[in-house]
Parts: structure tokens; C-alpha cells; sequence
């Protein structure tokens, strides 16, 4: 599988980094945290390490690490606007539940 982004996904991320000035694409990740267990990290990325896996969707870059990507493969990013909320949503189809927040989620 592979990790993917909406055309809003990918026209955000590629405007942060021309903001930027500089980074090769954008890490995705988790972490552990919240009452879910995990939590999404994403990160600039300005260089590509030796064990990354990376993933190009829309002229955009992004970057896994293997111990993330177990939990993560088959994602799609998106960014969405709502009202005065703005940000980036994650489509995992792994996910088996999330914390009523939204923040954390479990696989």
C-alpha cells in the first residue's frame, strides 16, 4: 500500500514549504499518547535518513519511518476547512478506534 494525499493535502503541504524556504517533503509518523494510544506526528523534512520510506503523491514527499508505517500504511492525508477550523485529517483505514477528542487512536 502506500500513503496518500488529497489534492487539498498537497496543495497545503507544498505552500508550507515554499513559506518554509526549504525541506525535501513531510513526515508522517505516530507516537505514543493520548487515551487512545497513538497519536499522529507530522514533521518538515529536510532530510531523507537511510531507513525512511518515502512515498510521492501530487509533487509532494512524504516520509515514514517502518516502525510508524505498521500502523499508518494505507493512509491518505487531507486538509479541510470547516467554519474558522482548519486542518489536517487523517483517512486510516487501520484505525479501530479513536478517543472522543479525535487526537488519538488505536490499531
Amino acid at each position: 500500500m502506500a500513503i496518500t494525499l488529497t489534492p487539498a493535502a498537497a496543495e497545503r503541504v507544498k505552500n508550507f514549504l515554499d513559506q518554509r524556504g526549504k525541506g525535501v517533503g513531510l513526515r508522517l509518523g505516530v507516537r505514543t499518547s493520548g487515551c487512545s494510544g497513538m497519536a499522529y506526528v507530522l514533521e518538515f523534512v529536510d532530510q531523507i535518513g537511510d531507513e525512511d520510506l518515502v512515498f510521492e503523491d501530487q509533487g509532494v514527499k512524504v516520509v515514514v519511518d517502518p516502525k510508524s508505517l505498521v500502523y499508518i500504511d494505507g493512509t491518505e492525508l487531507d486538509f479541510t476547512r470547516e467554519g474558522l477550523n482548519e486542518g489536517f485529517r487523517f483517512n486510516n483505514p487501520n484505525v479501530k478506534d479513536s478517543c472522543g477528542c479525535g487526537e488519538s487512536f488505536n490499531v
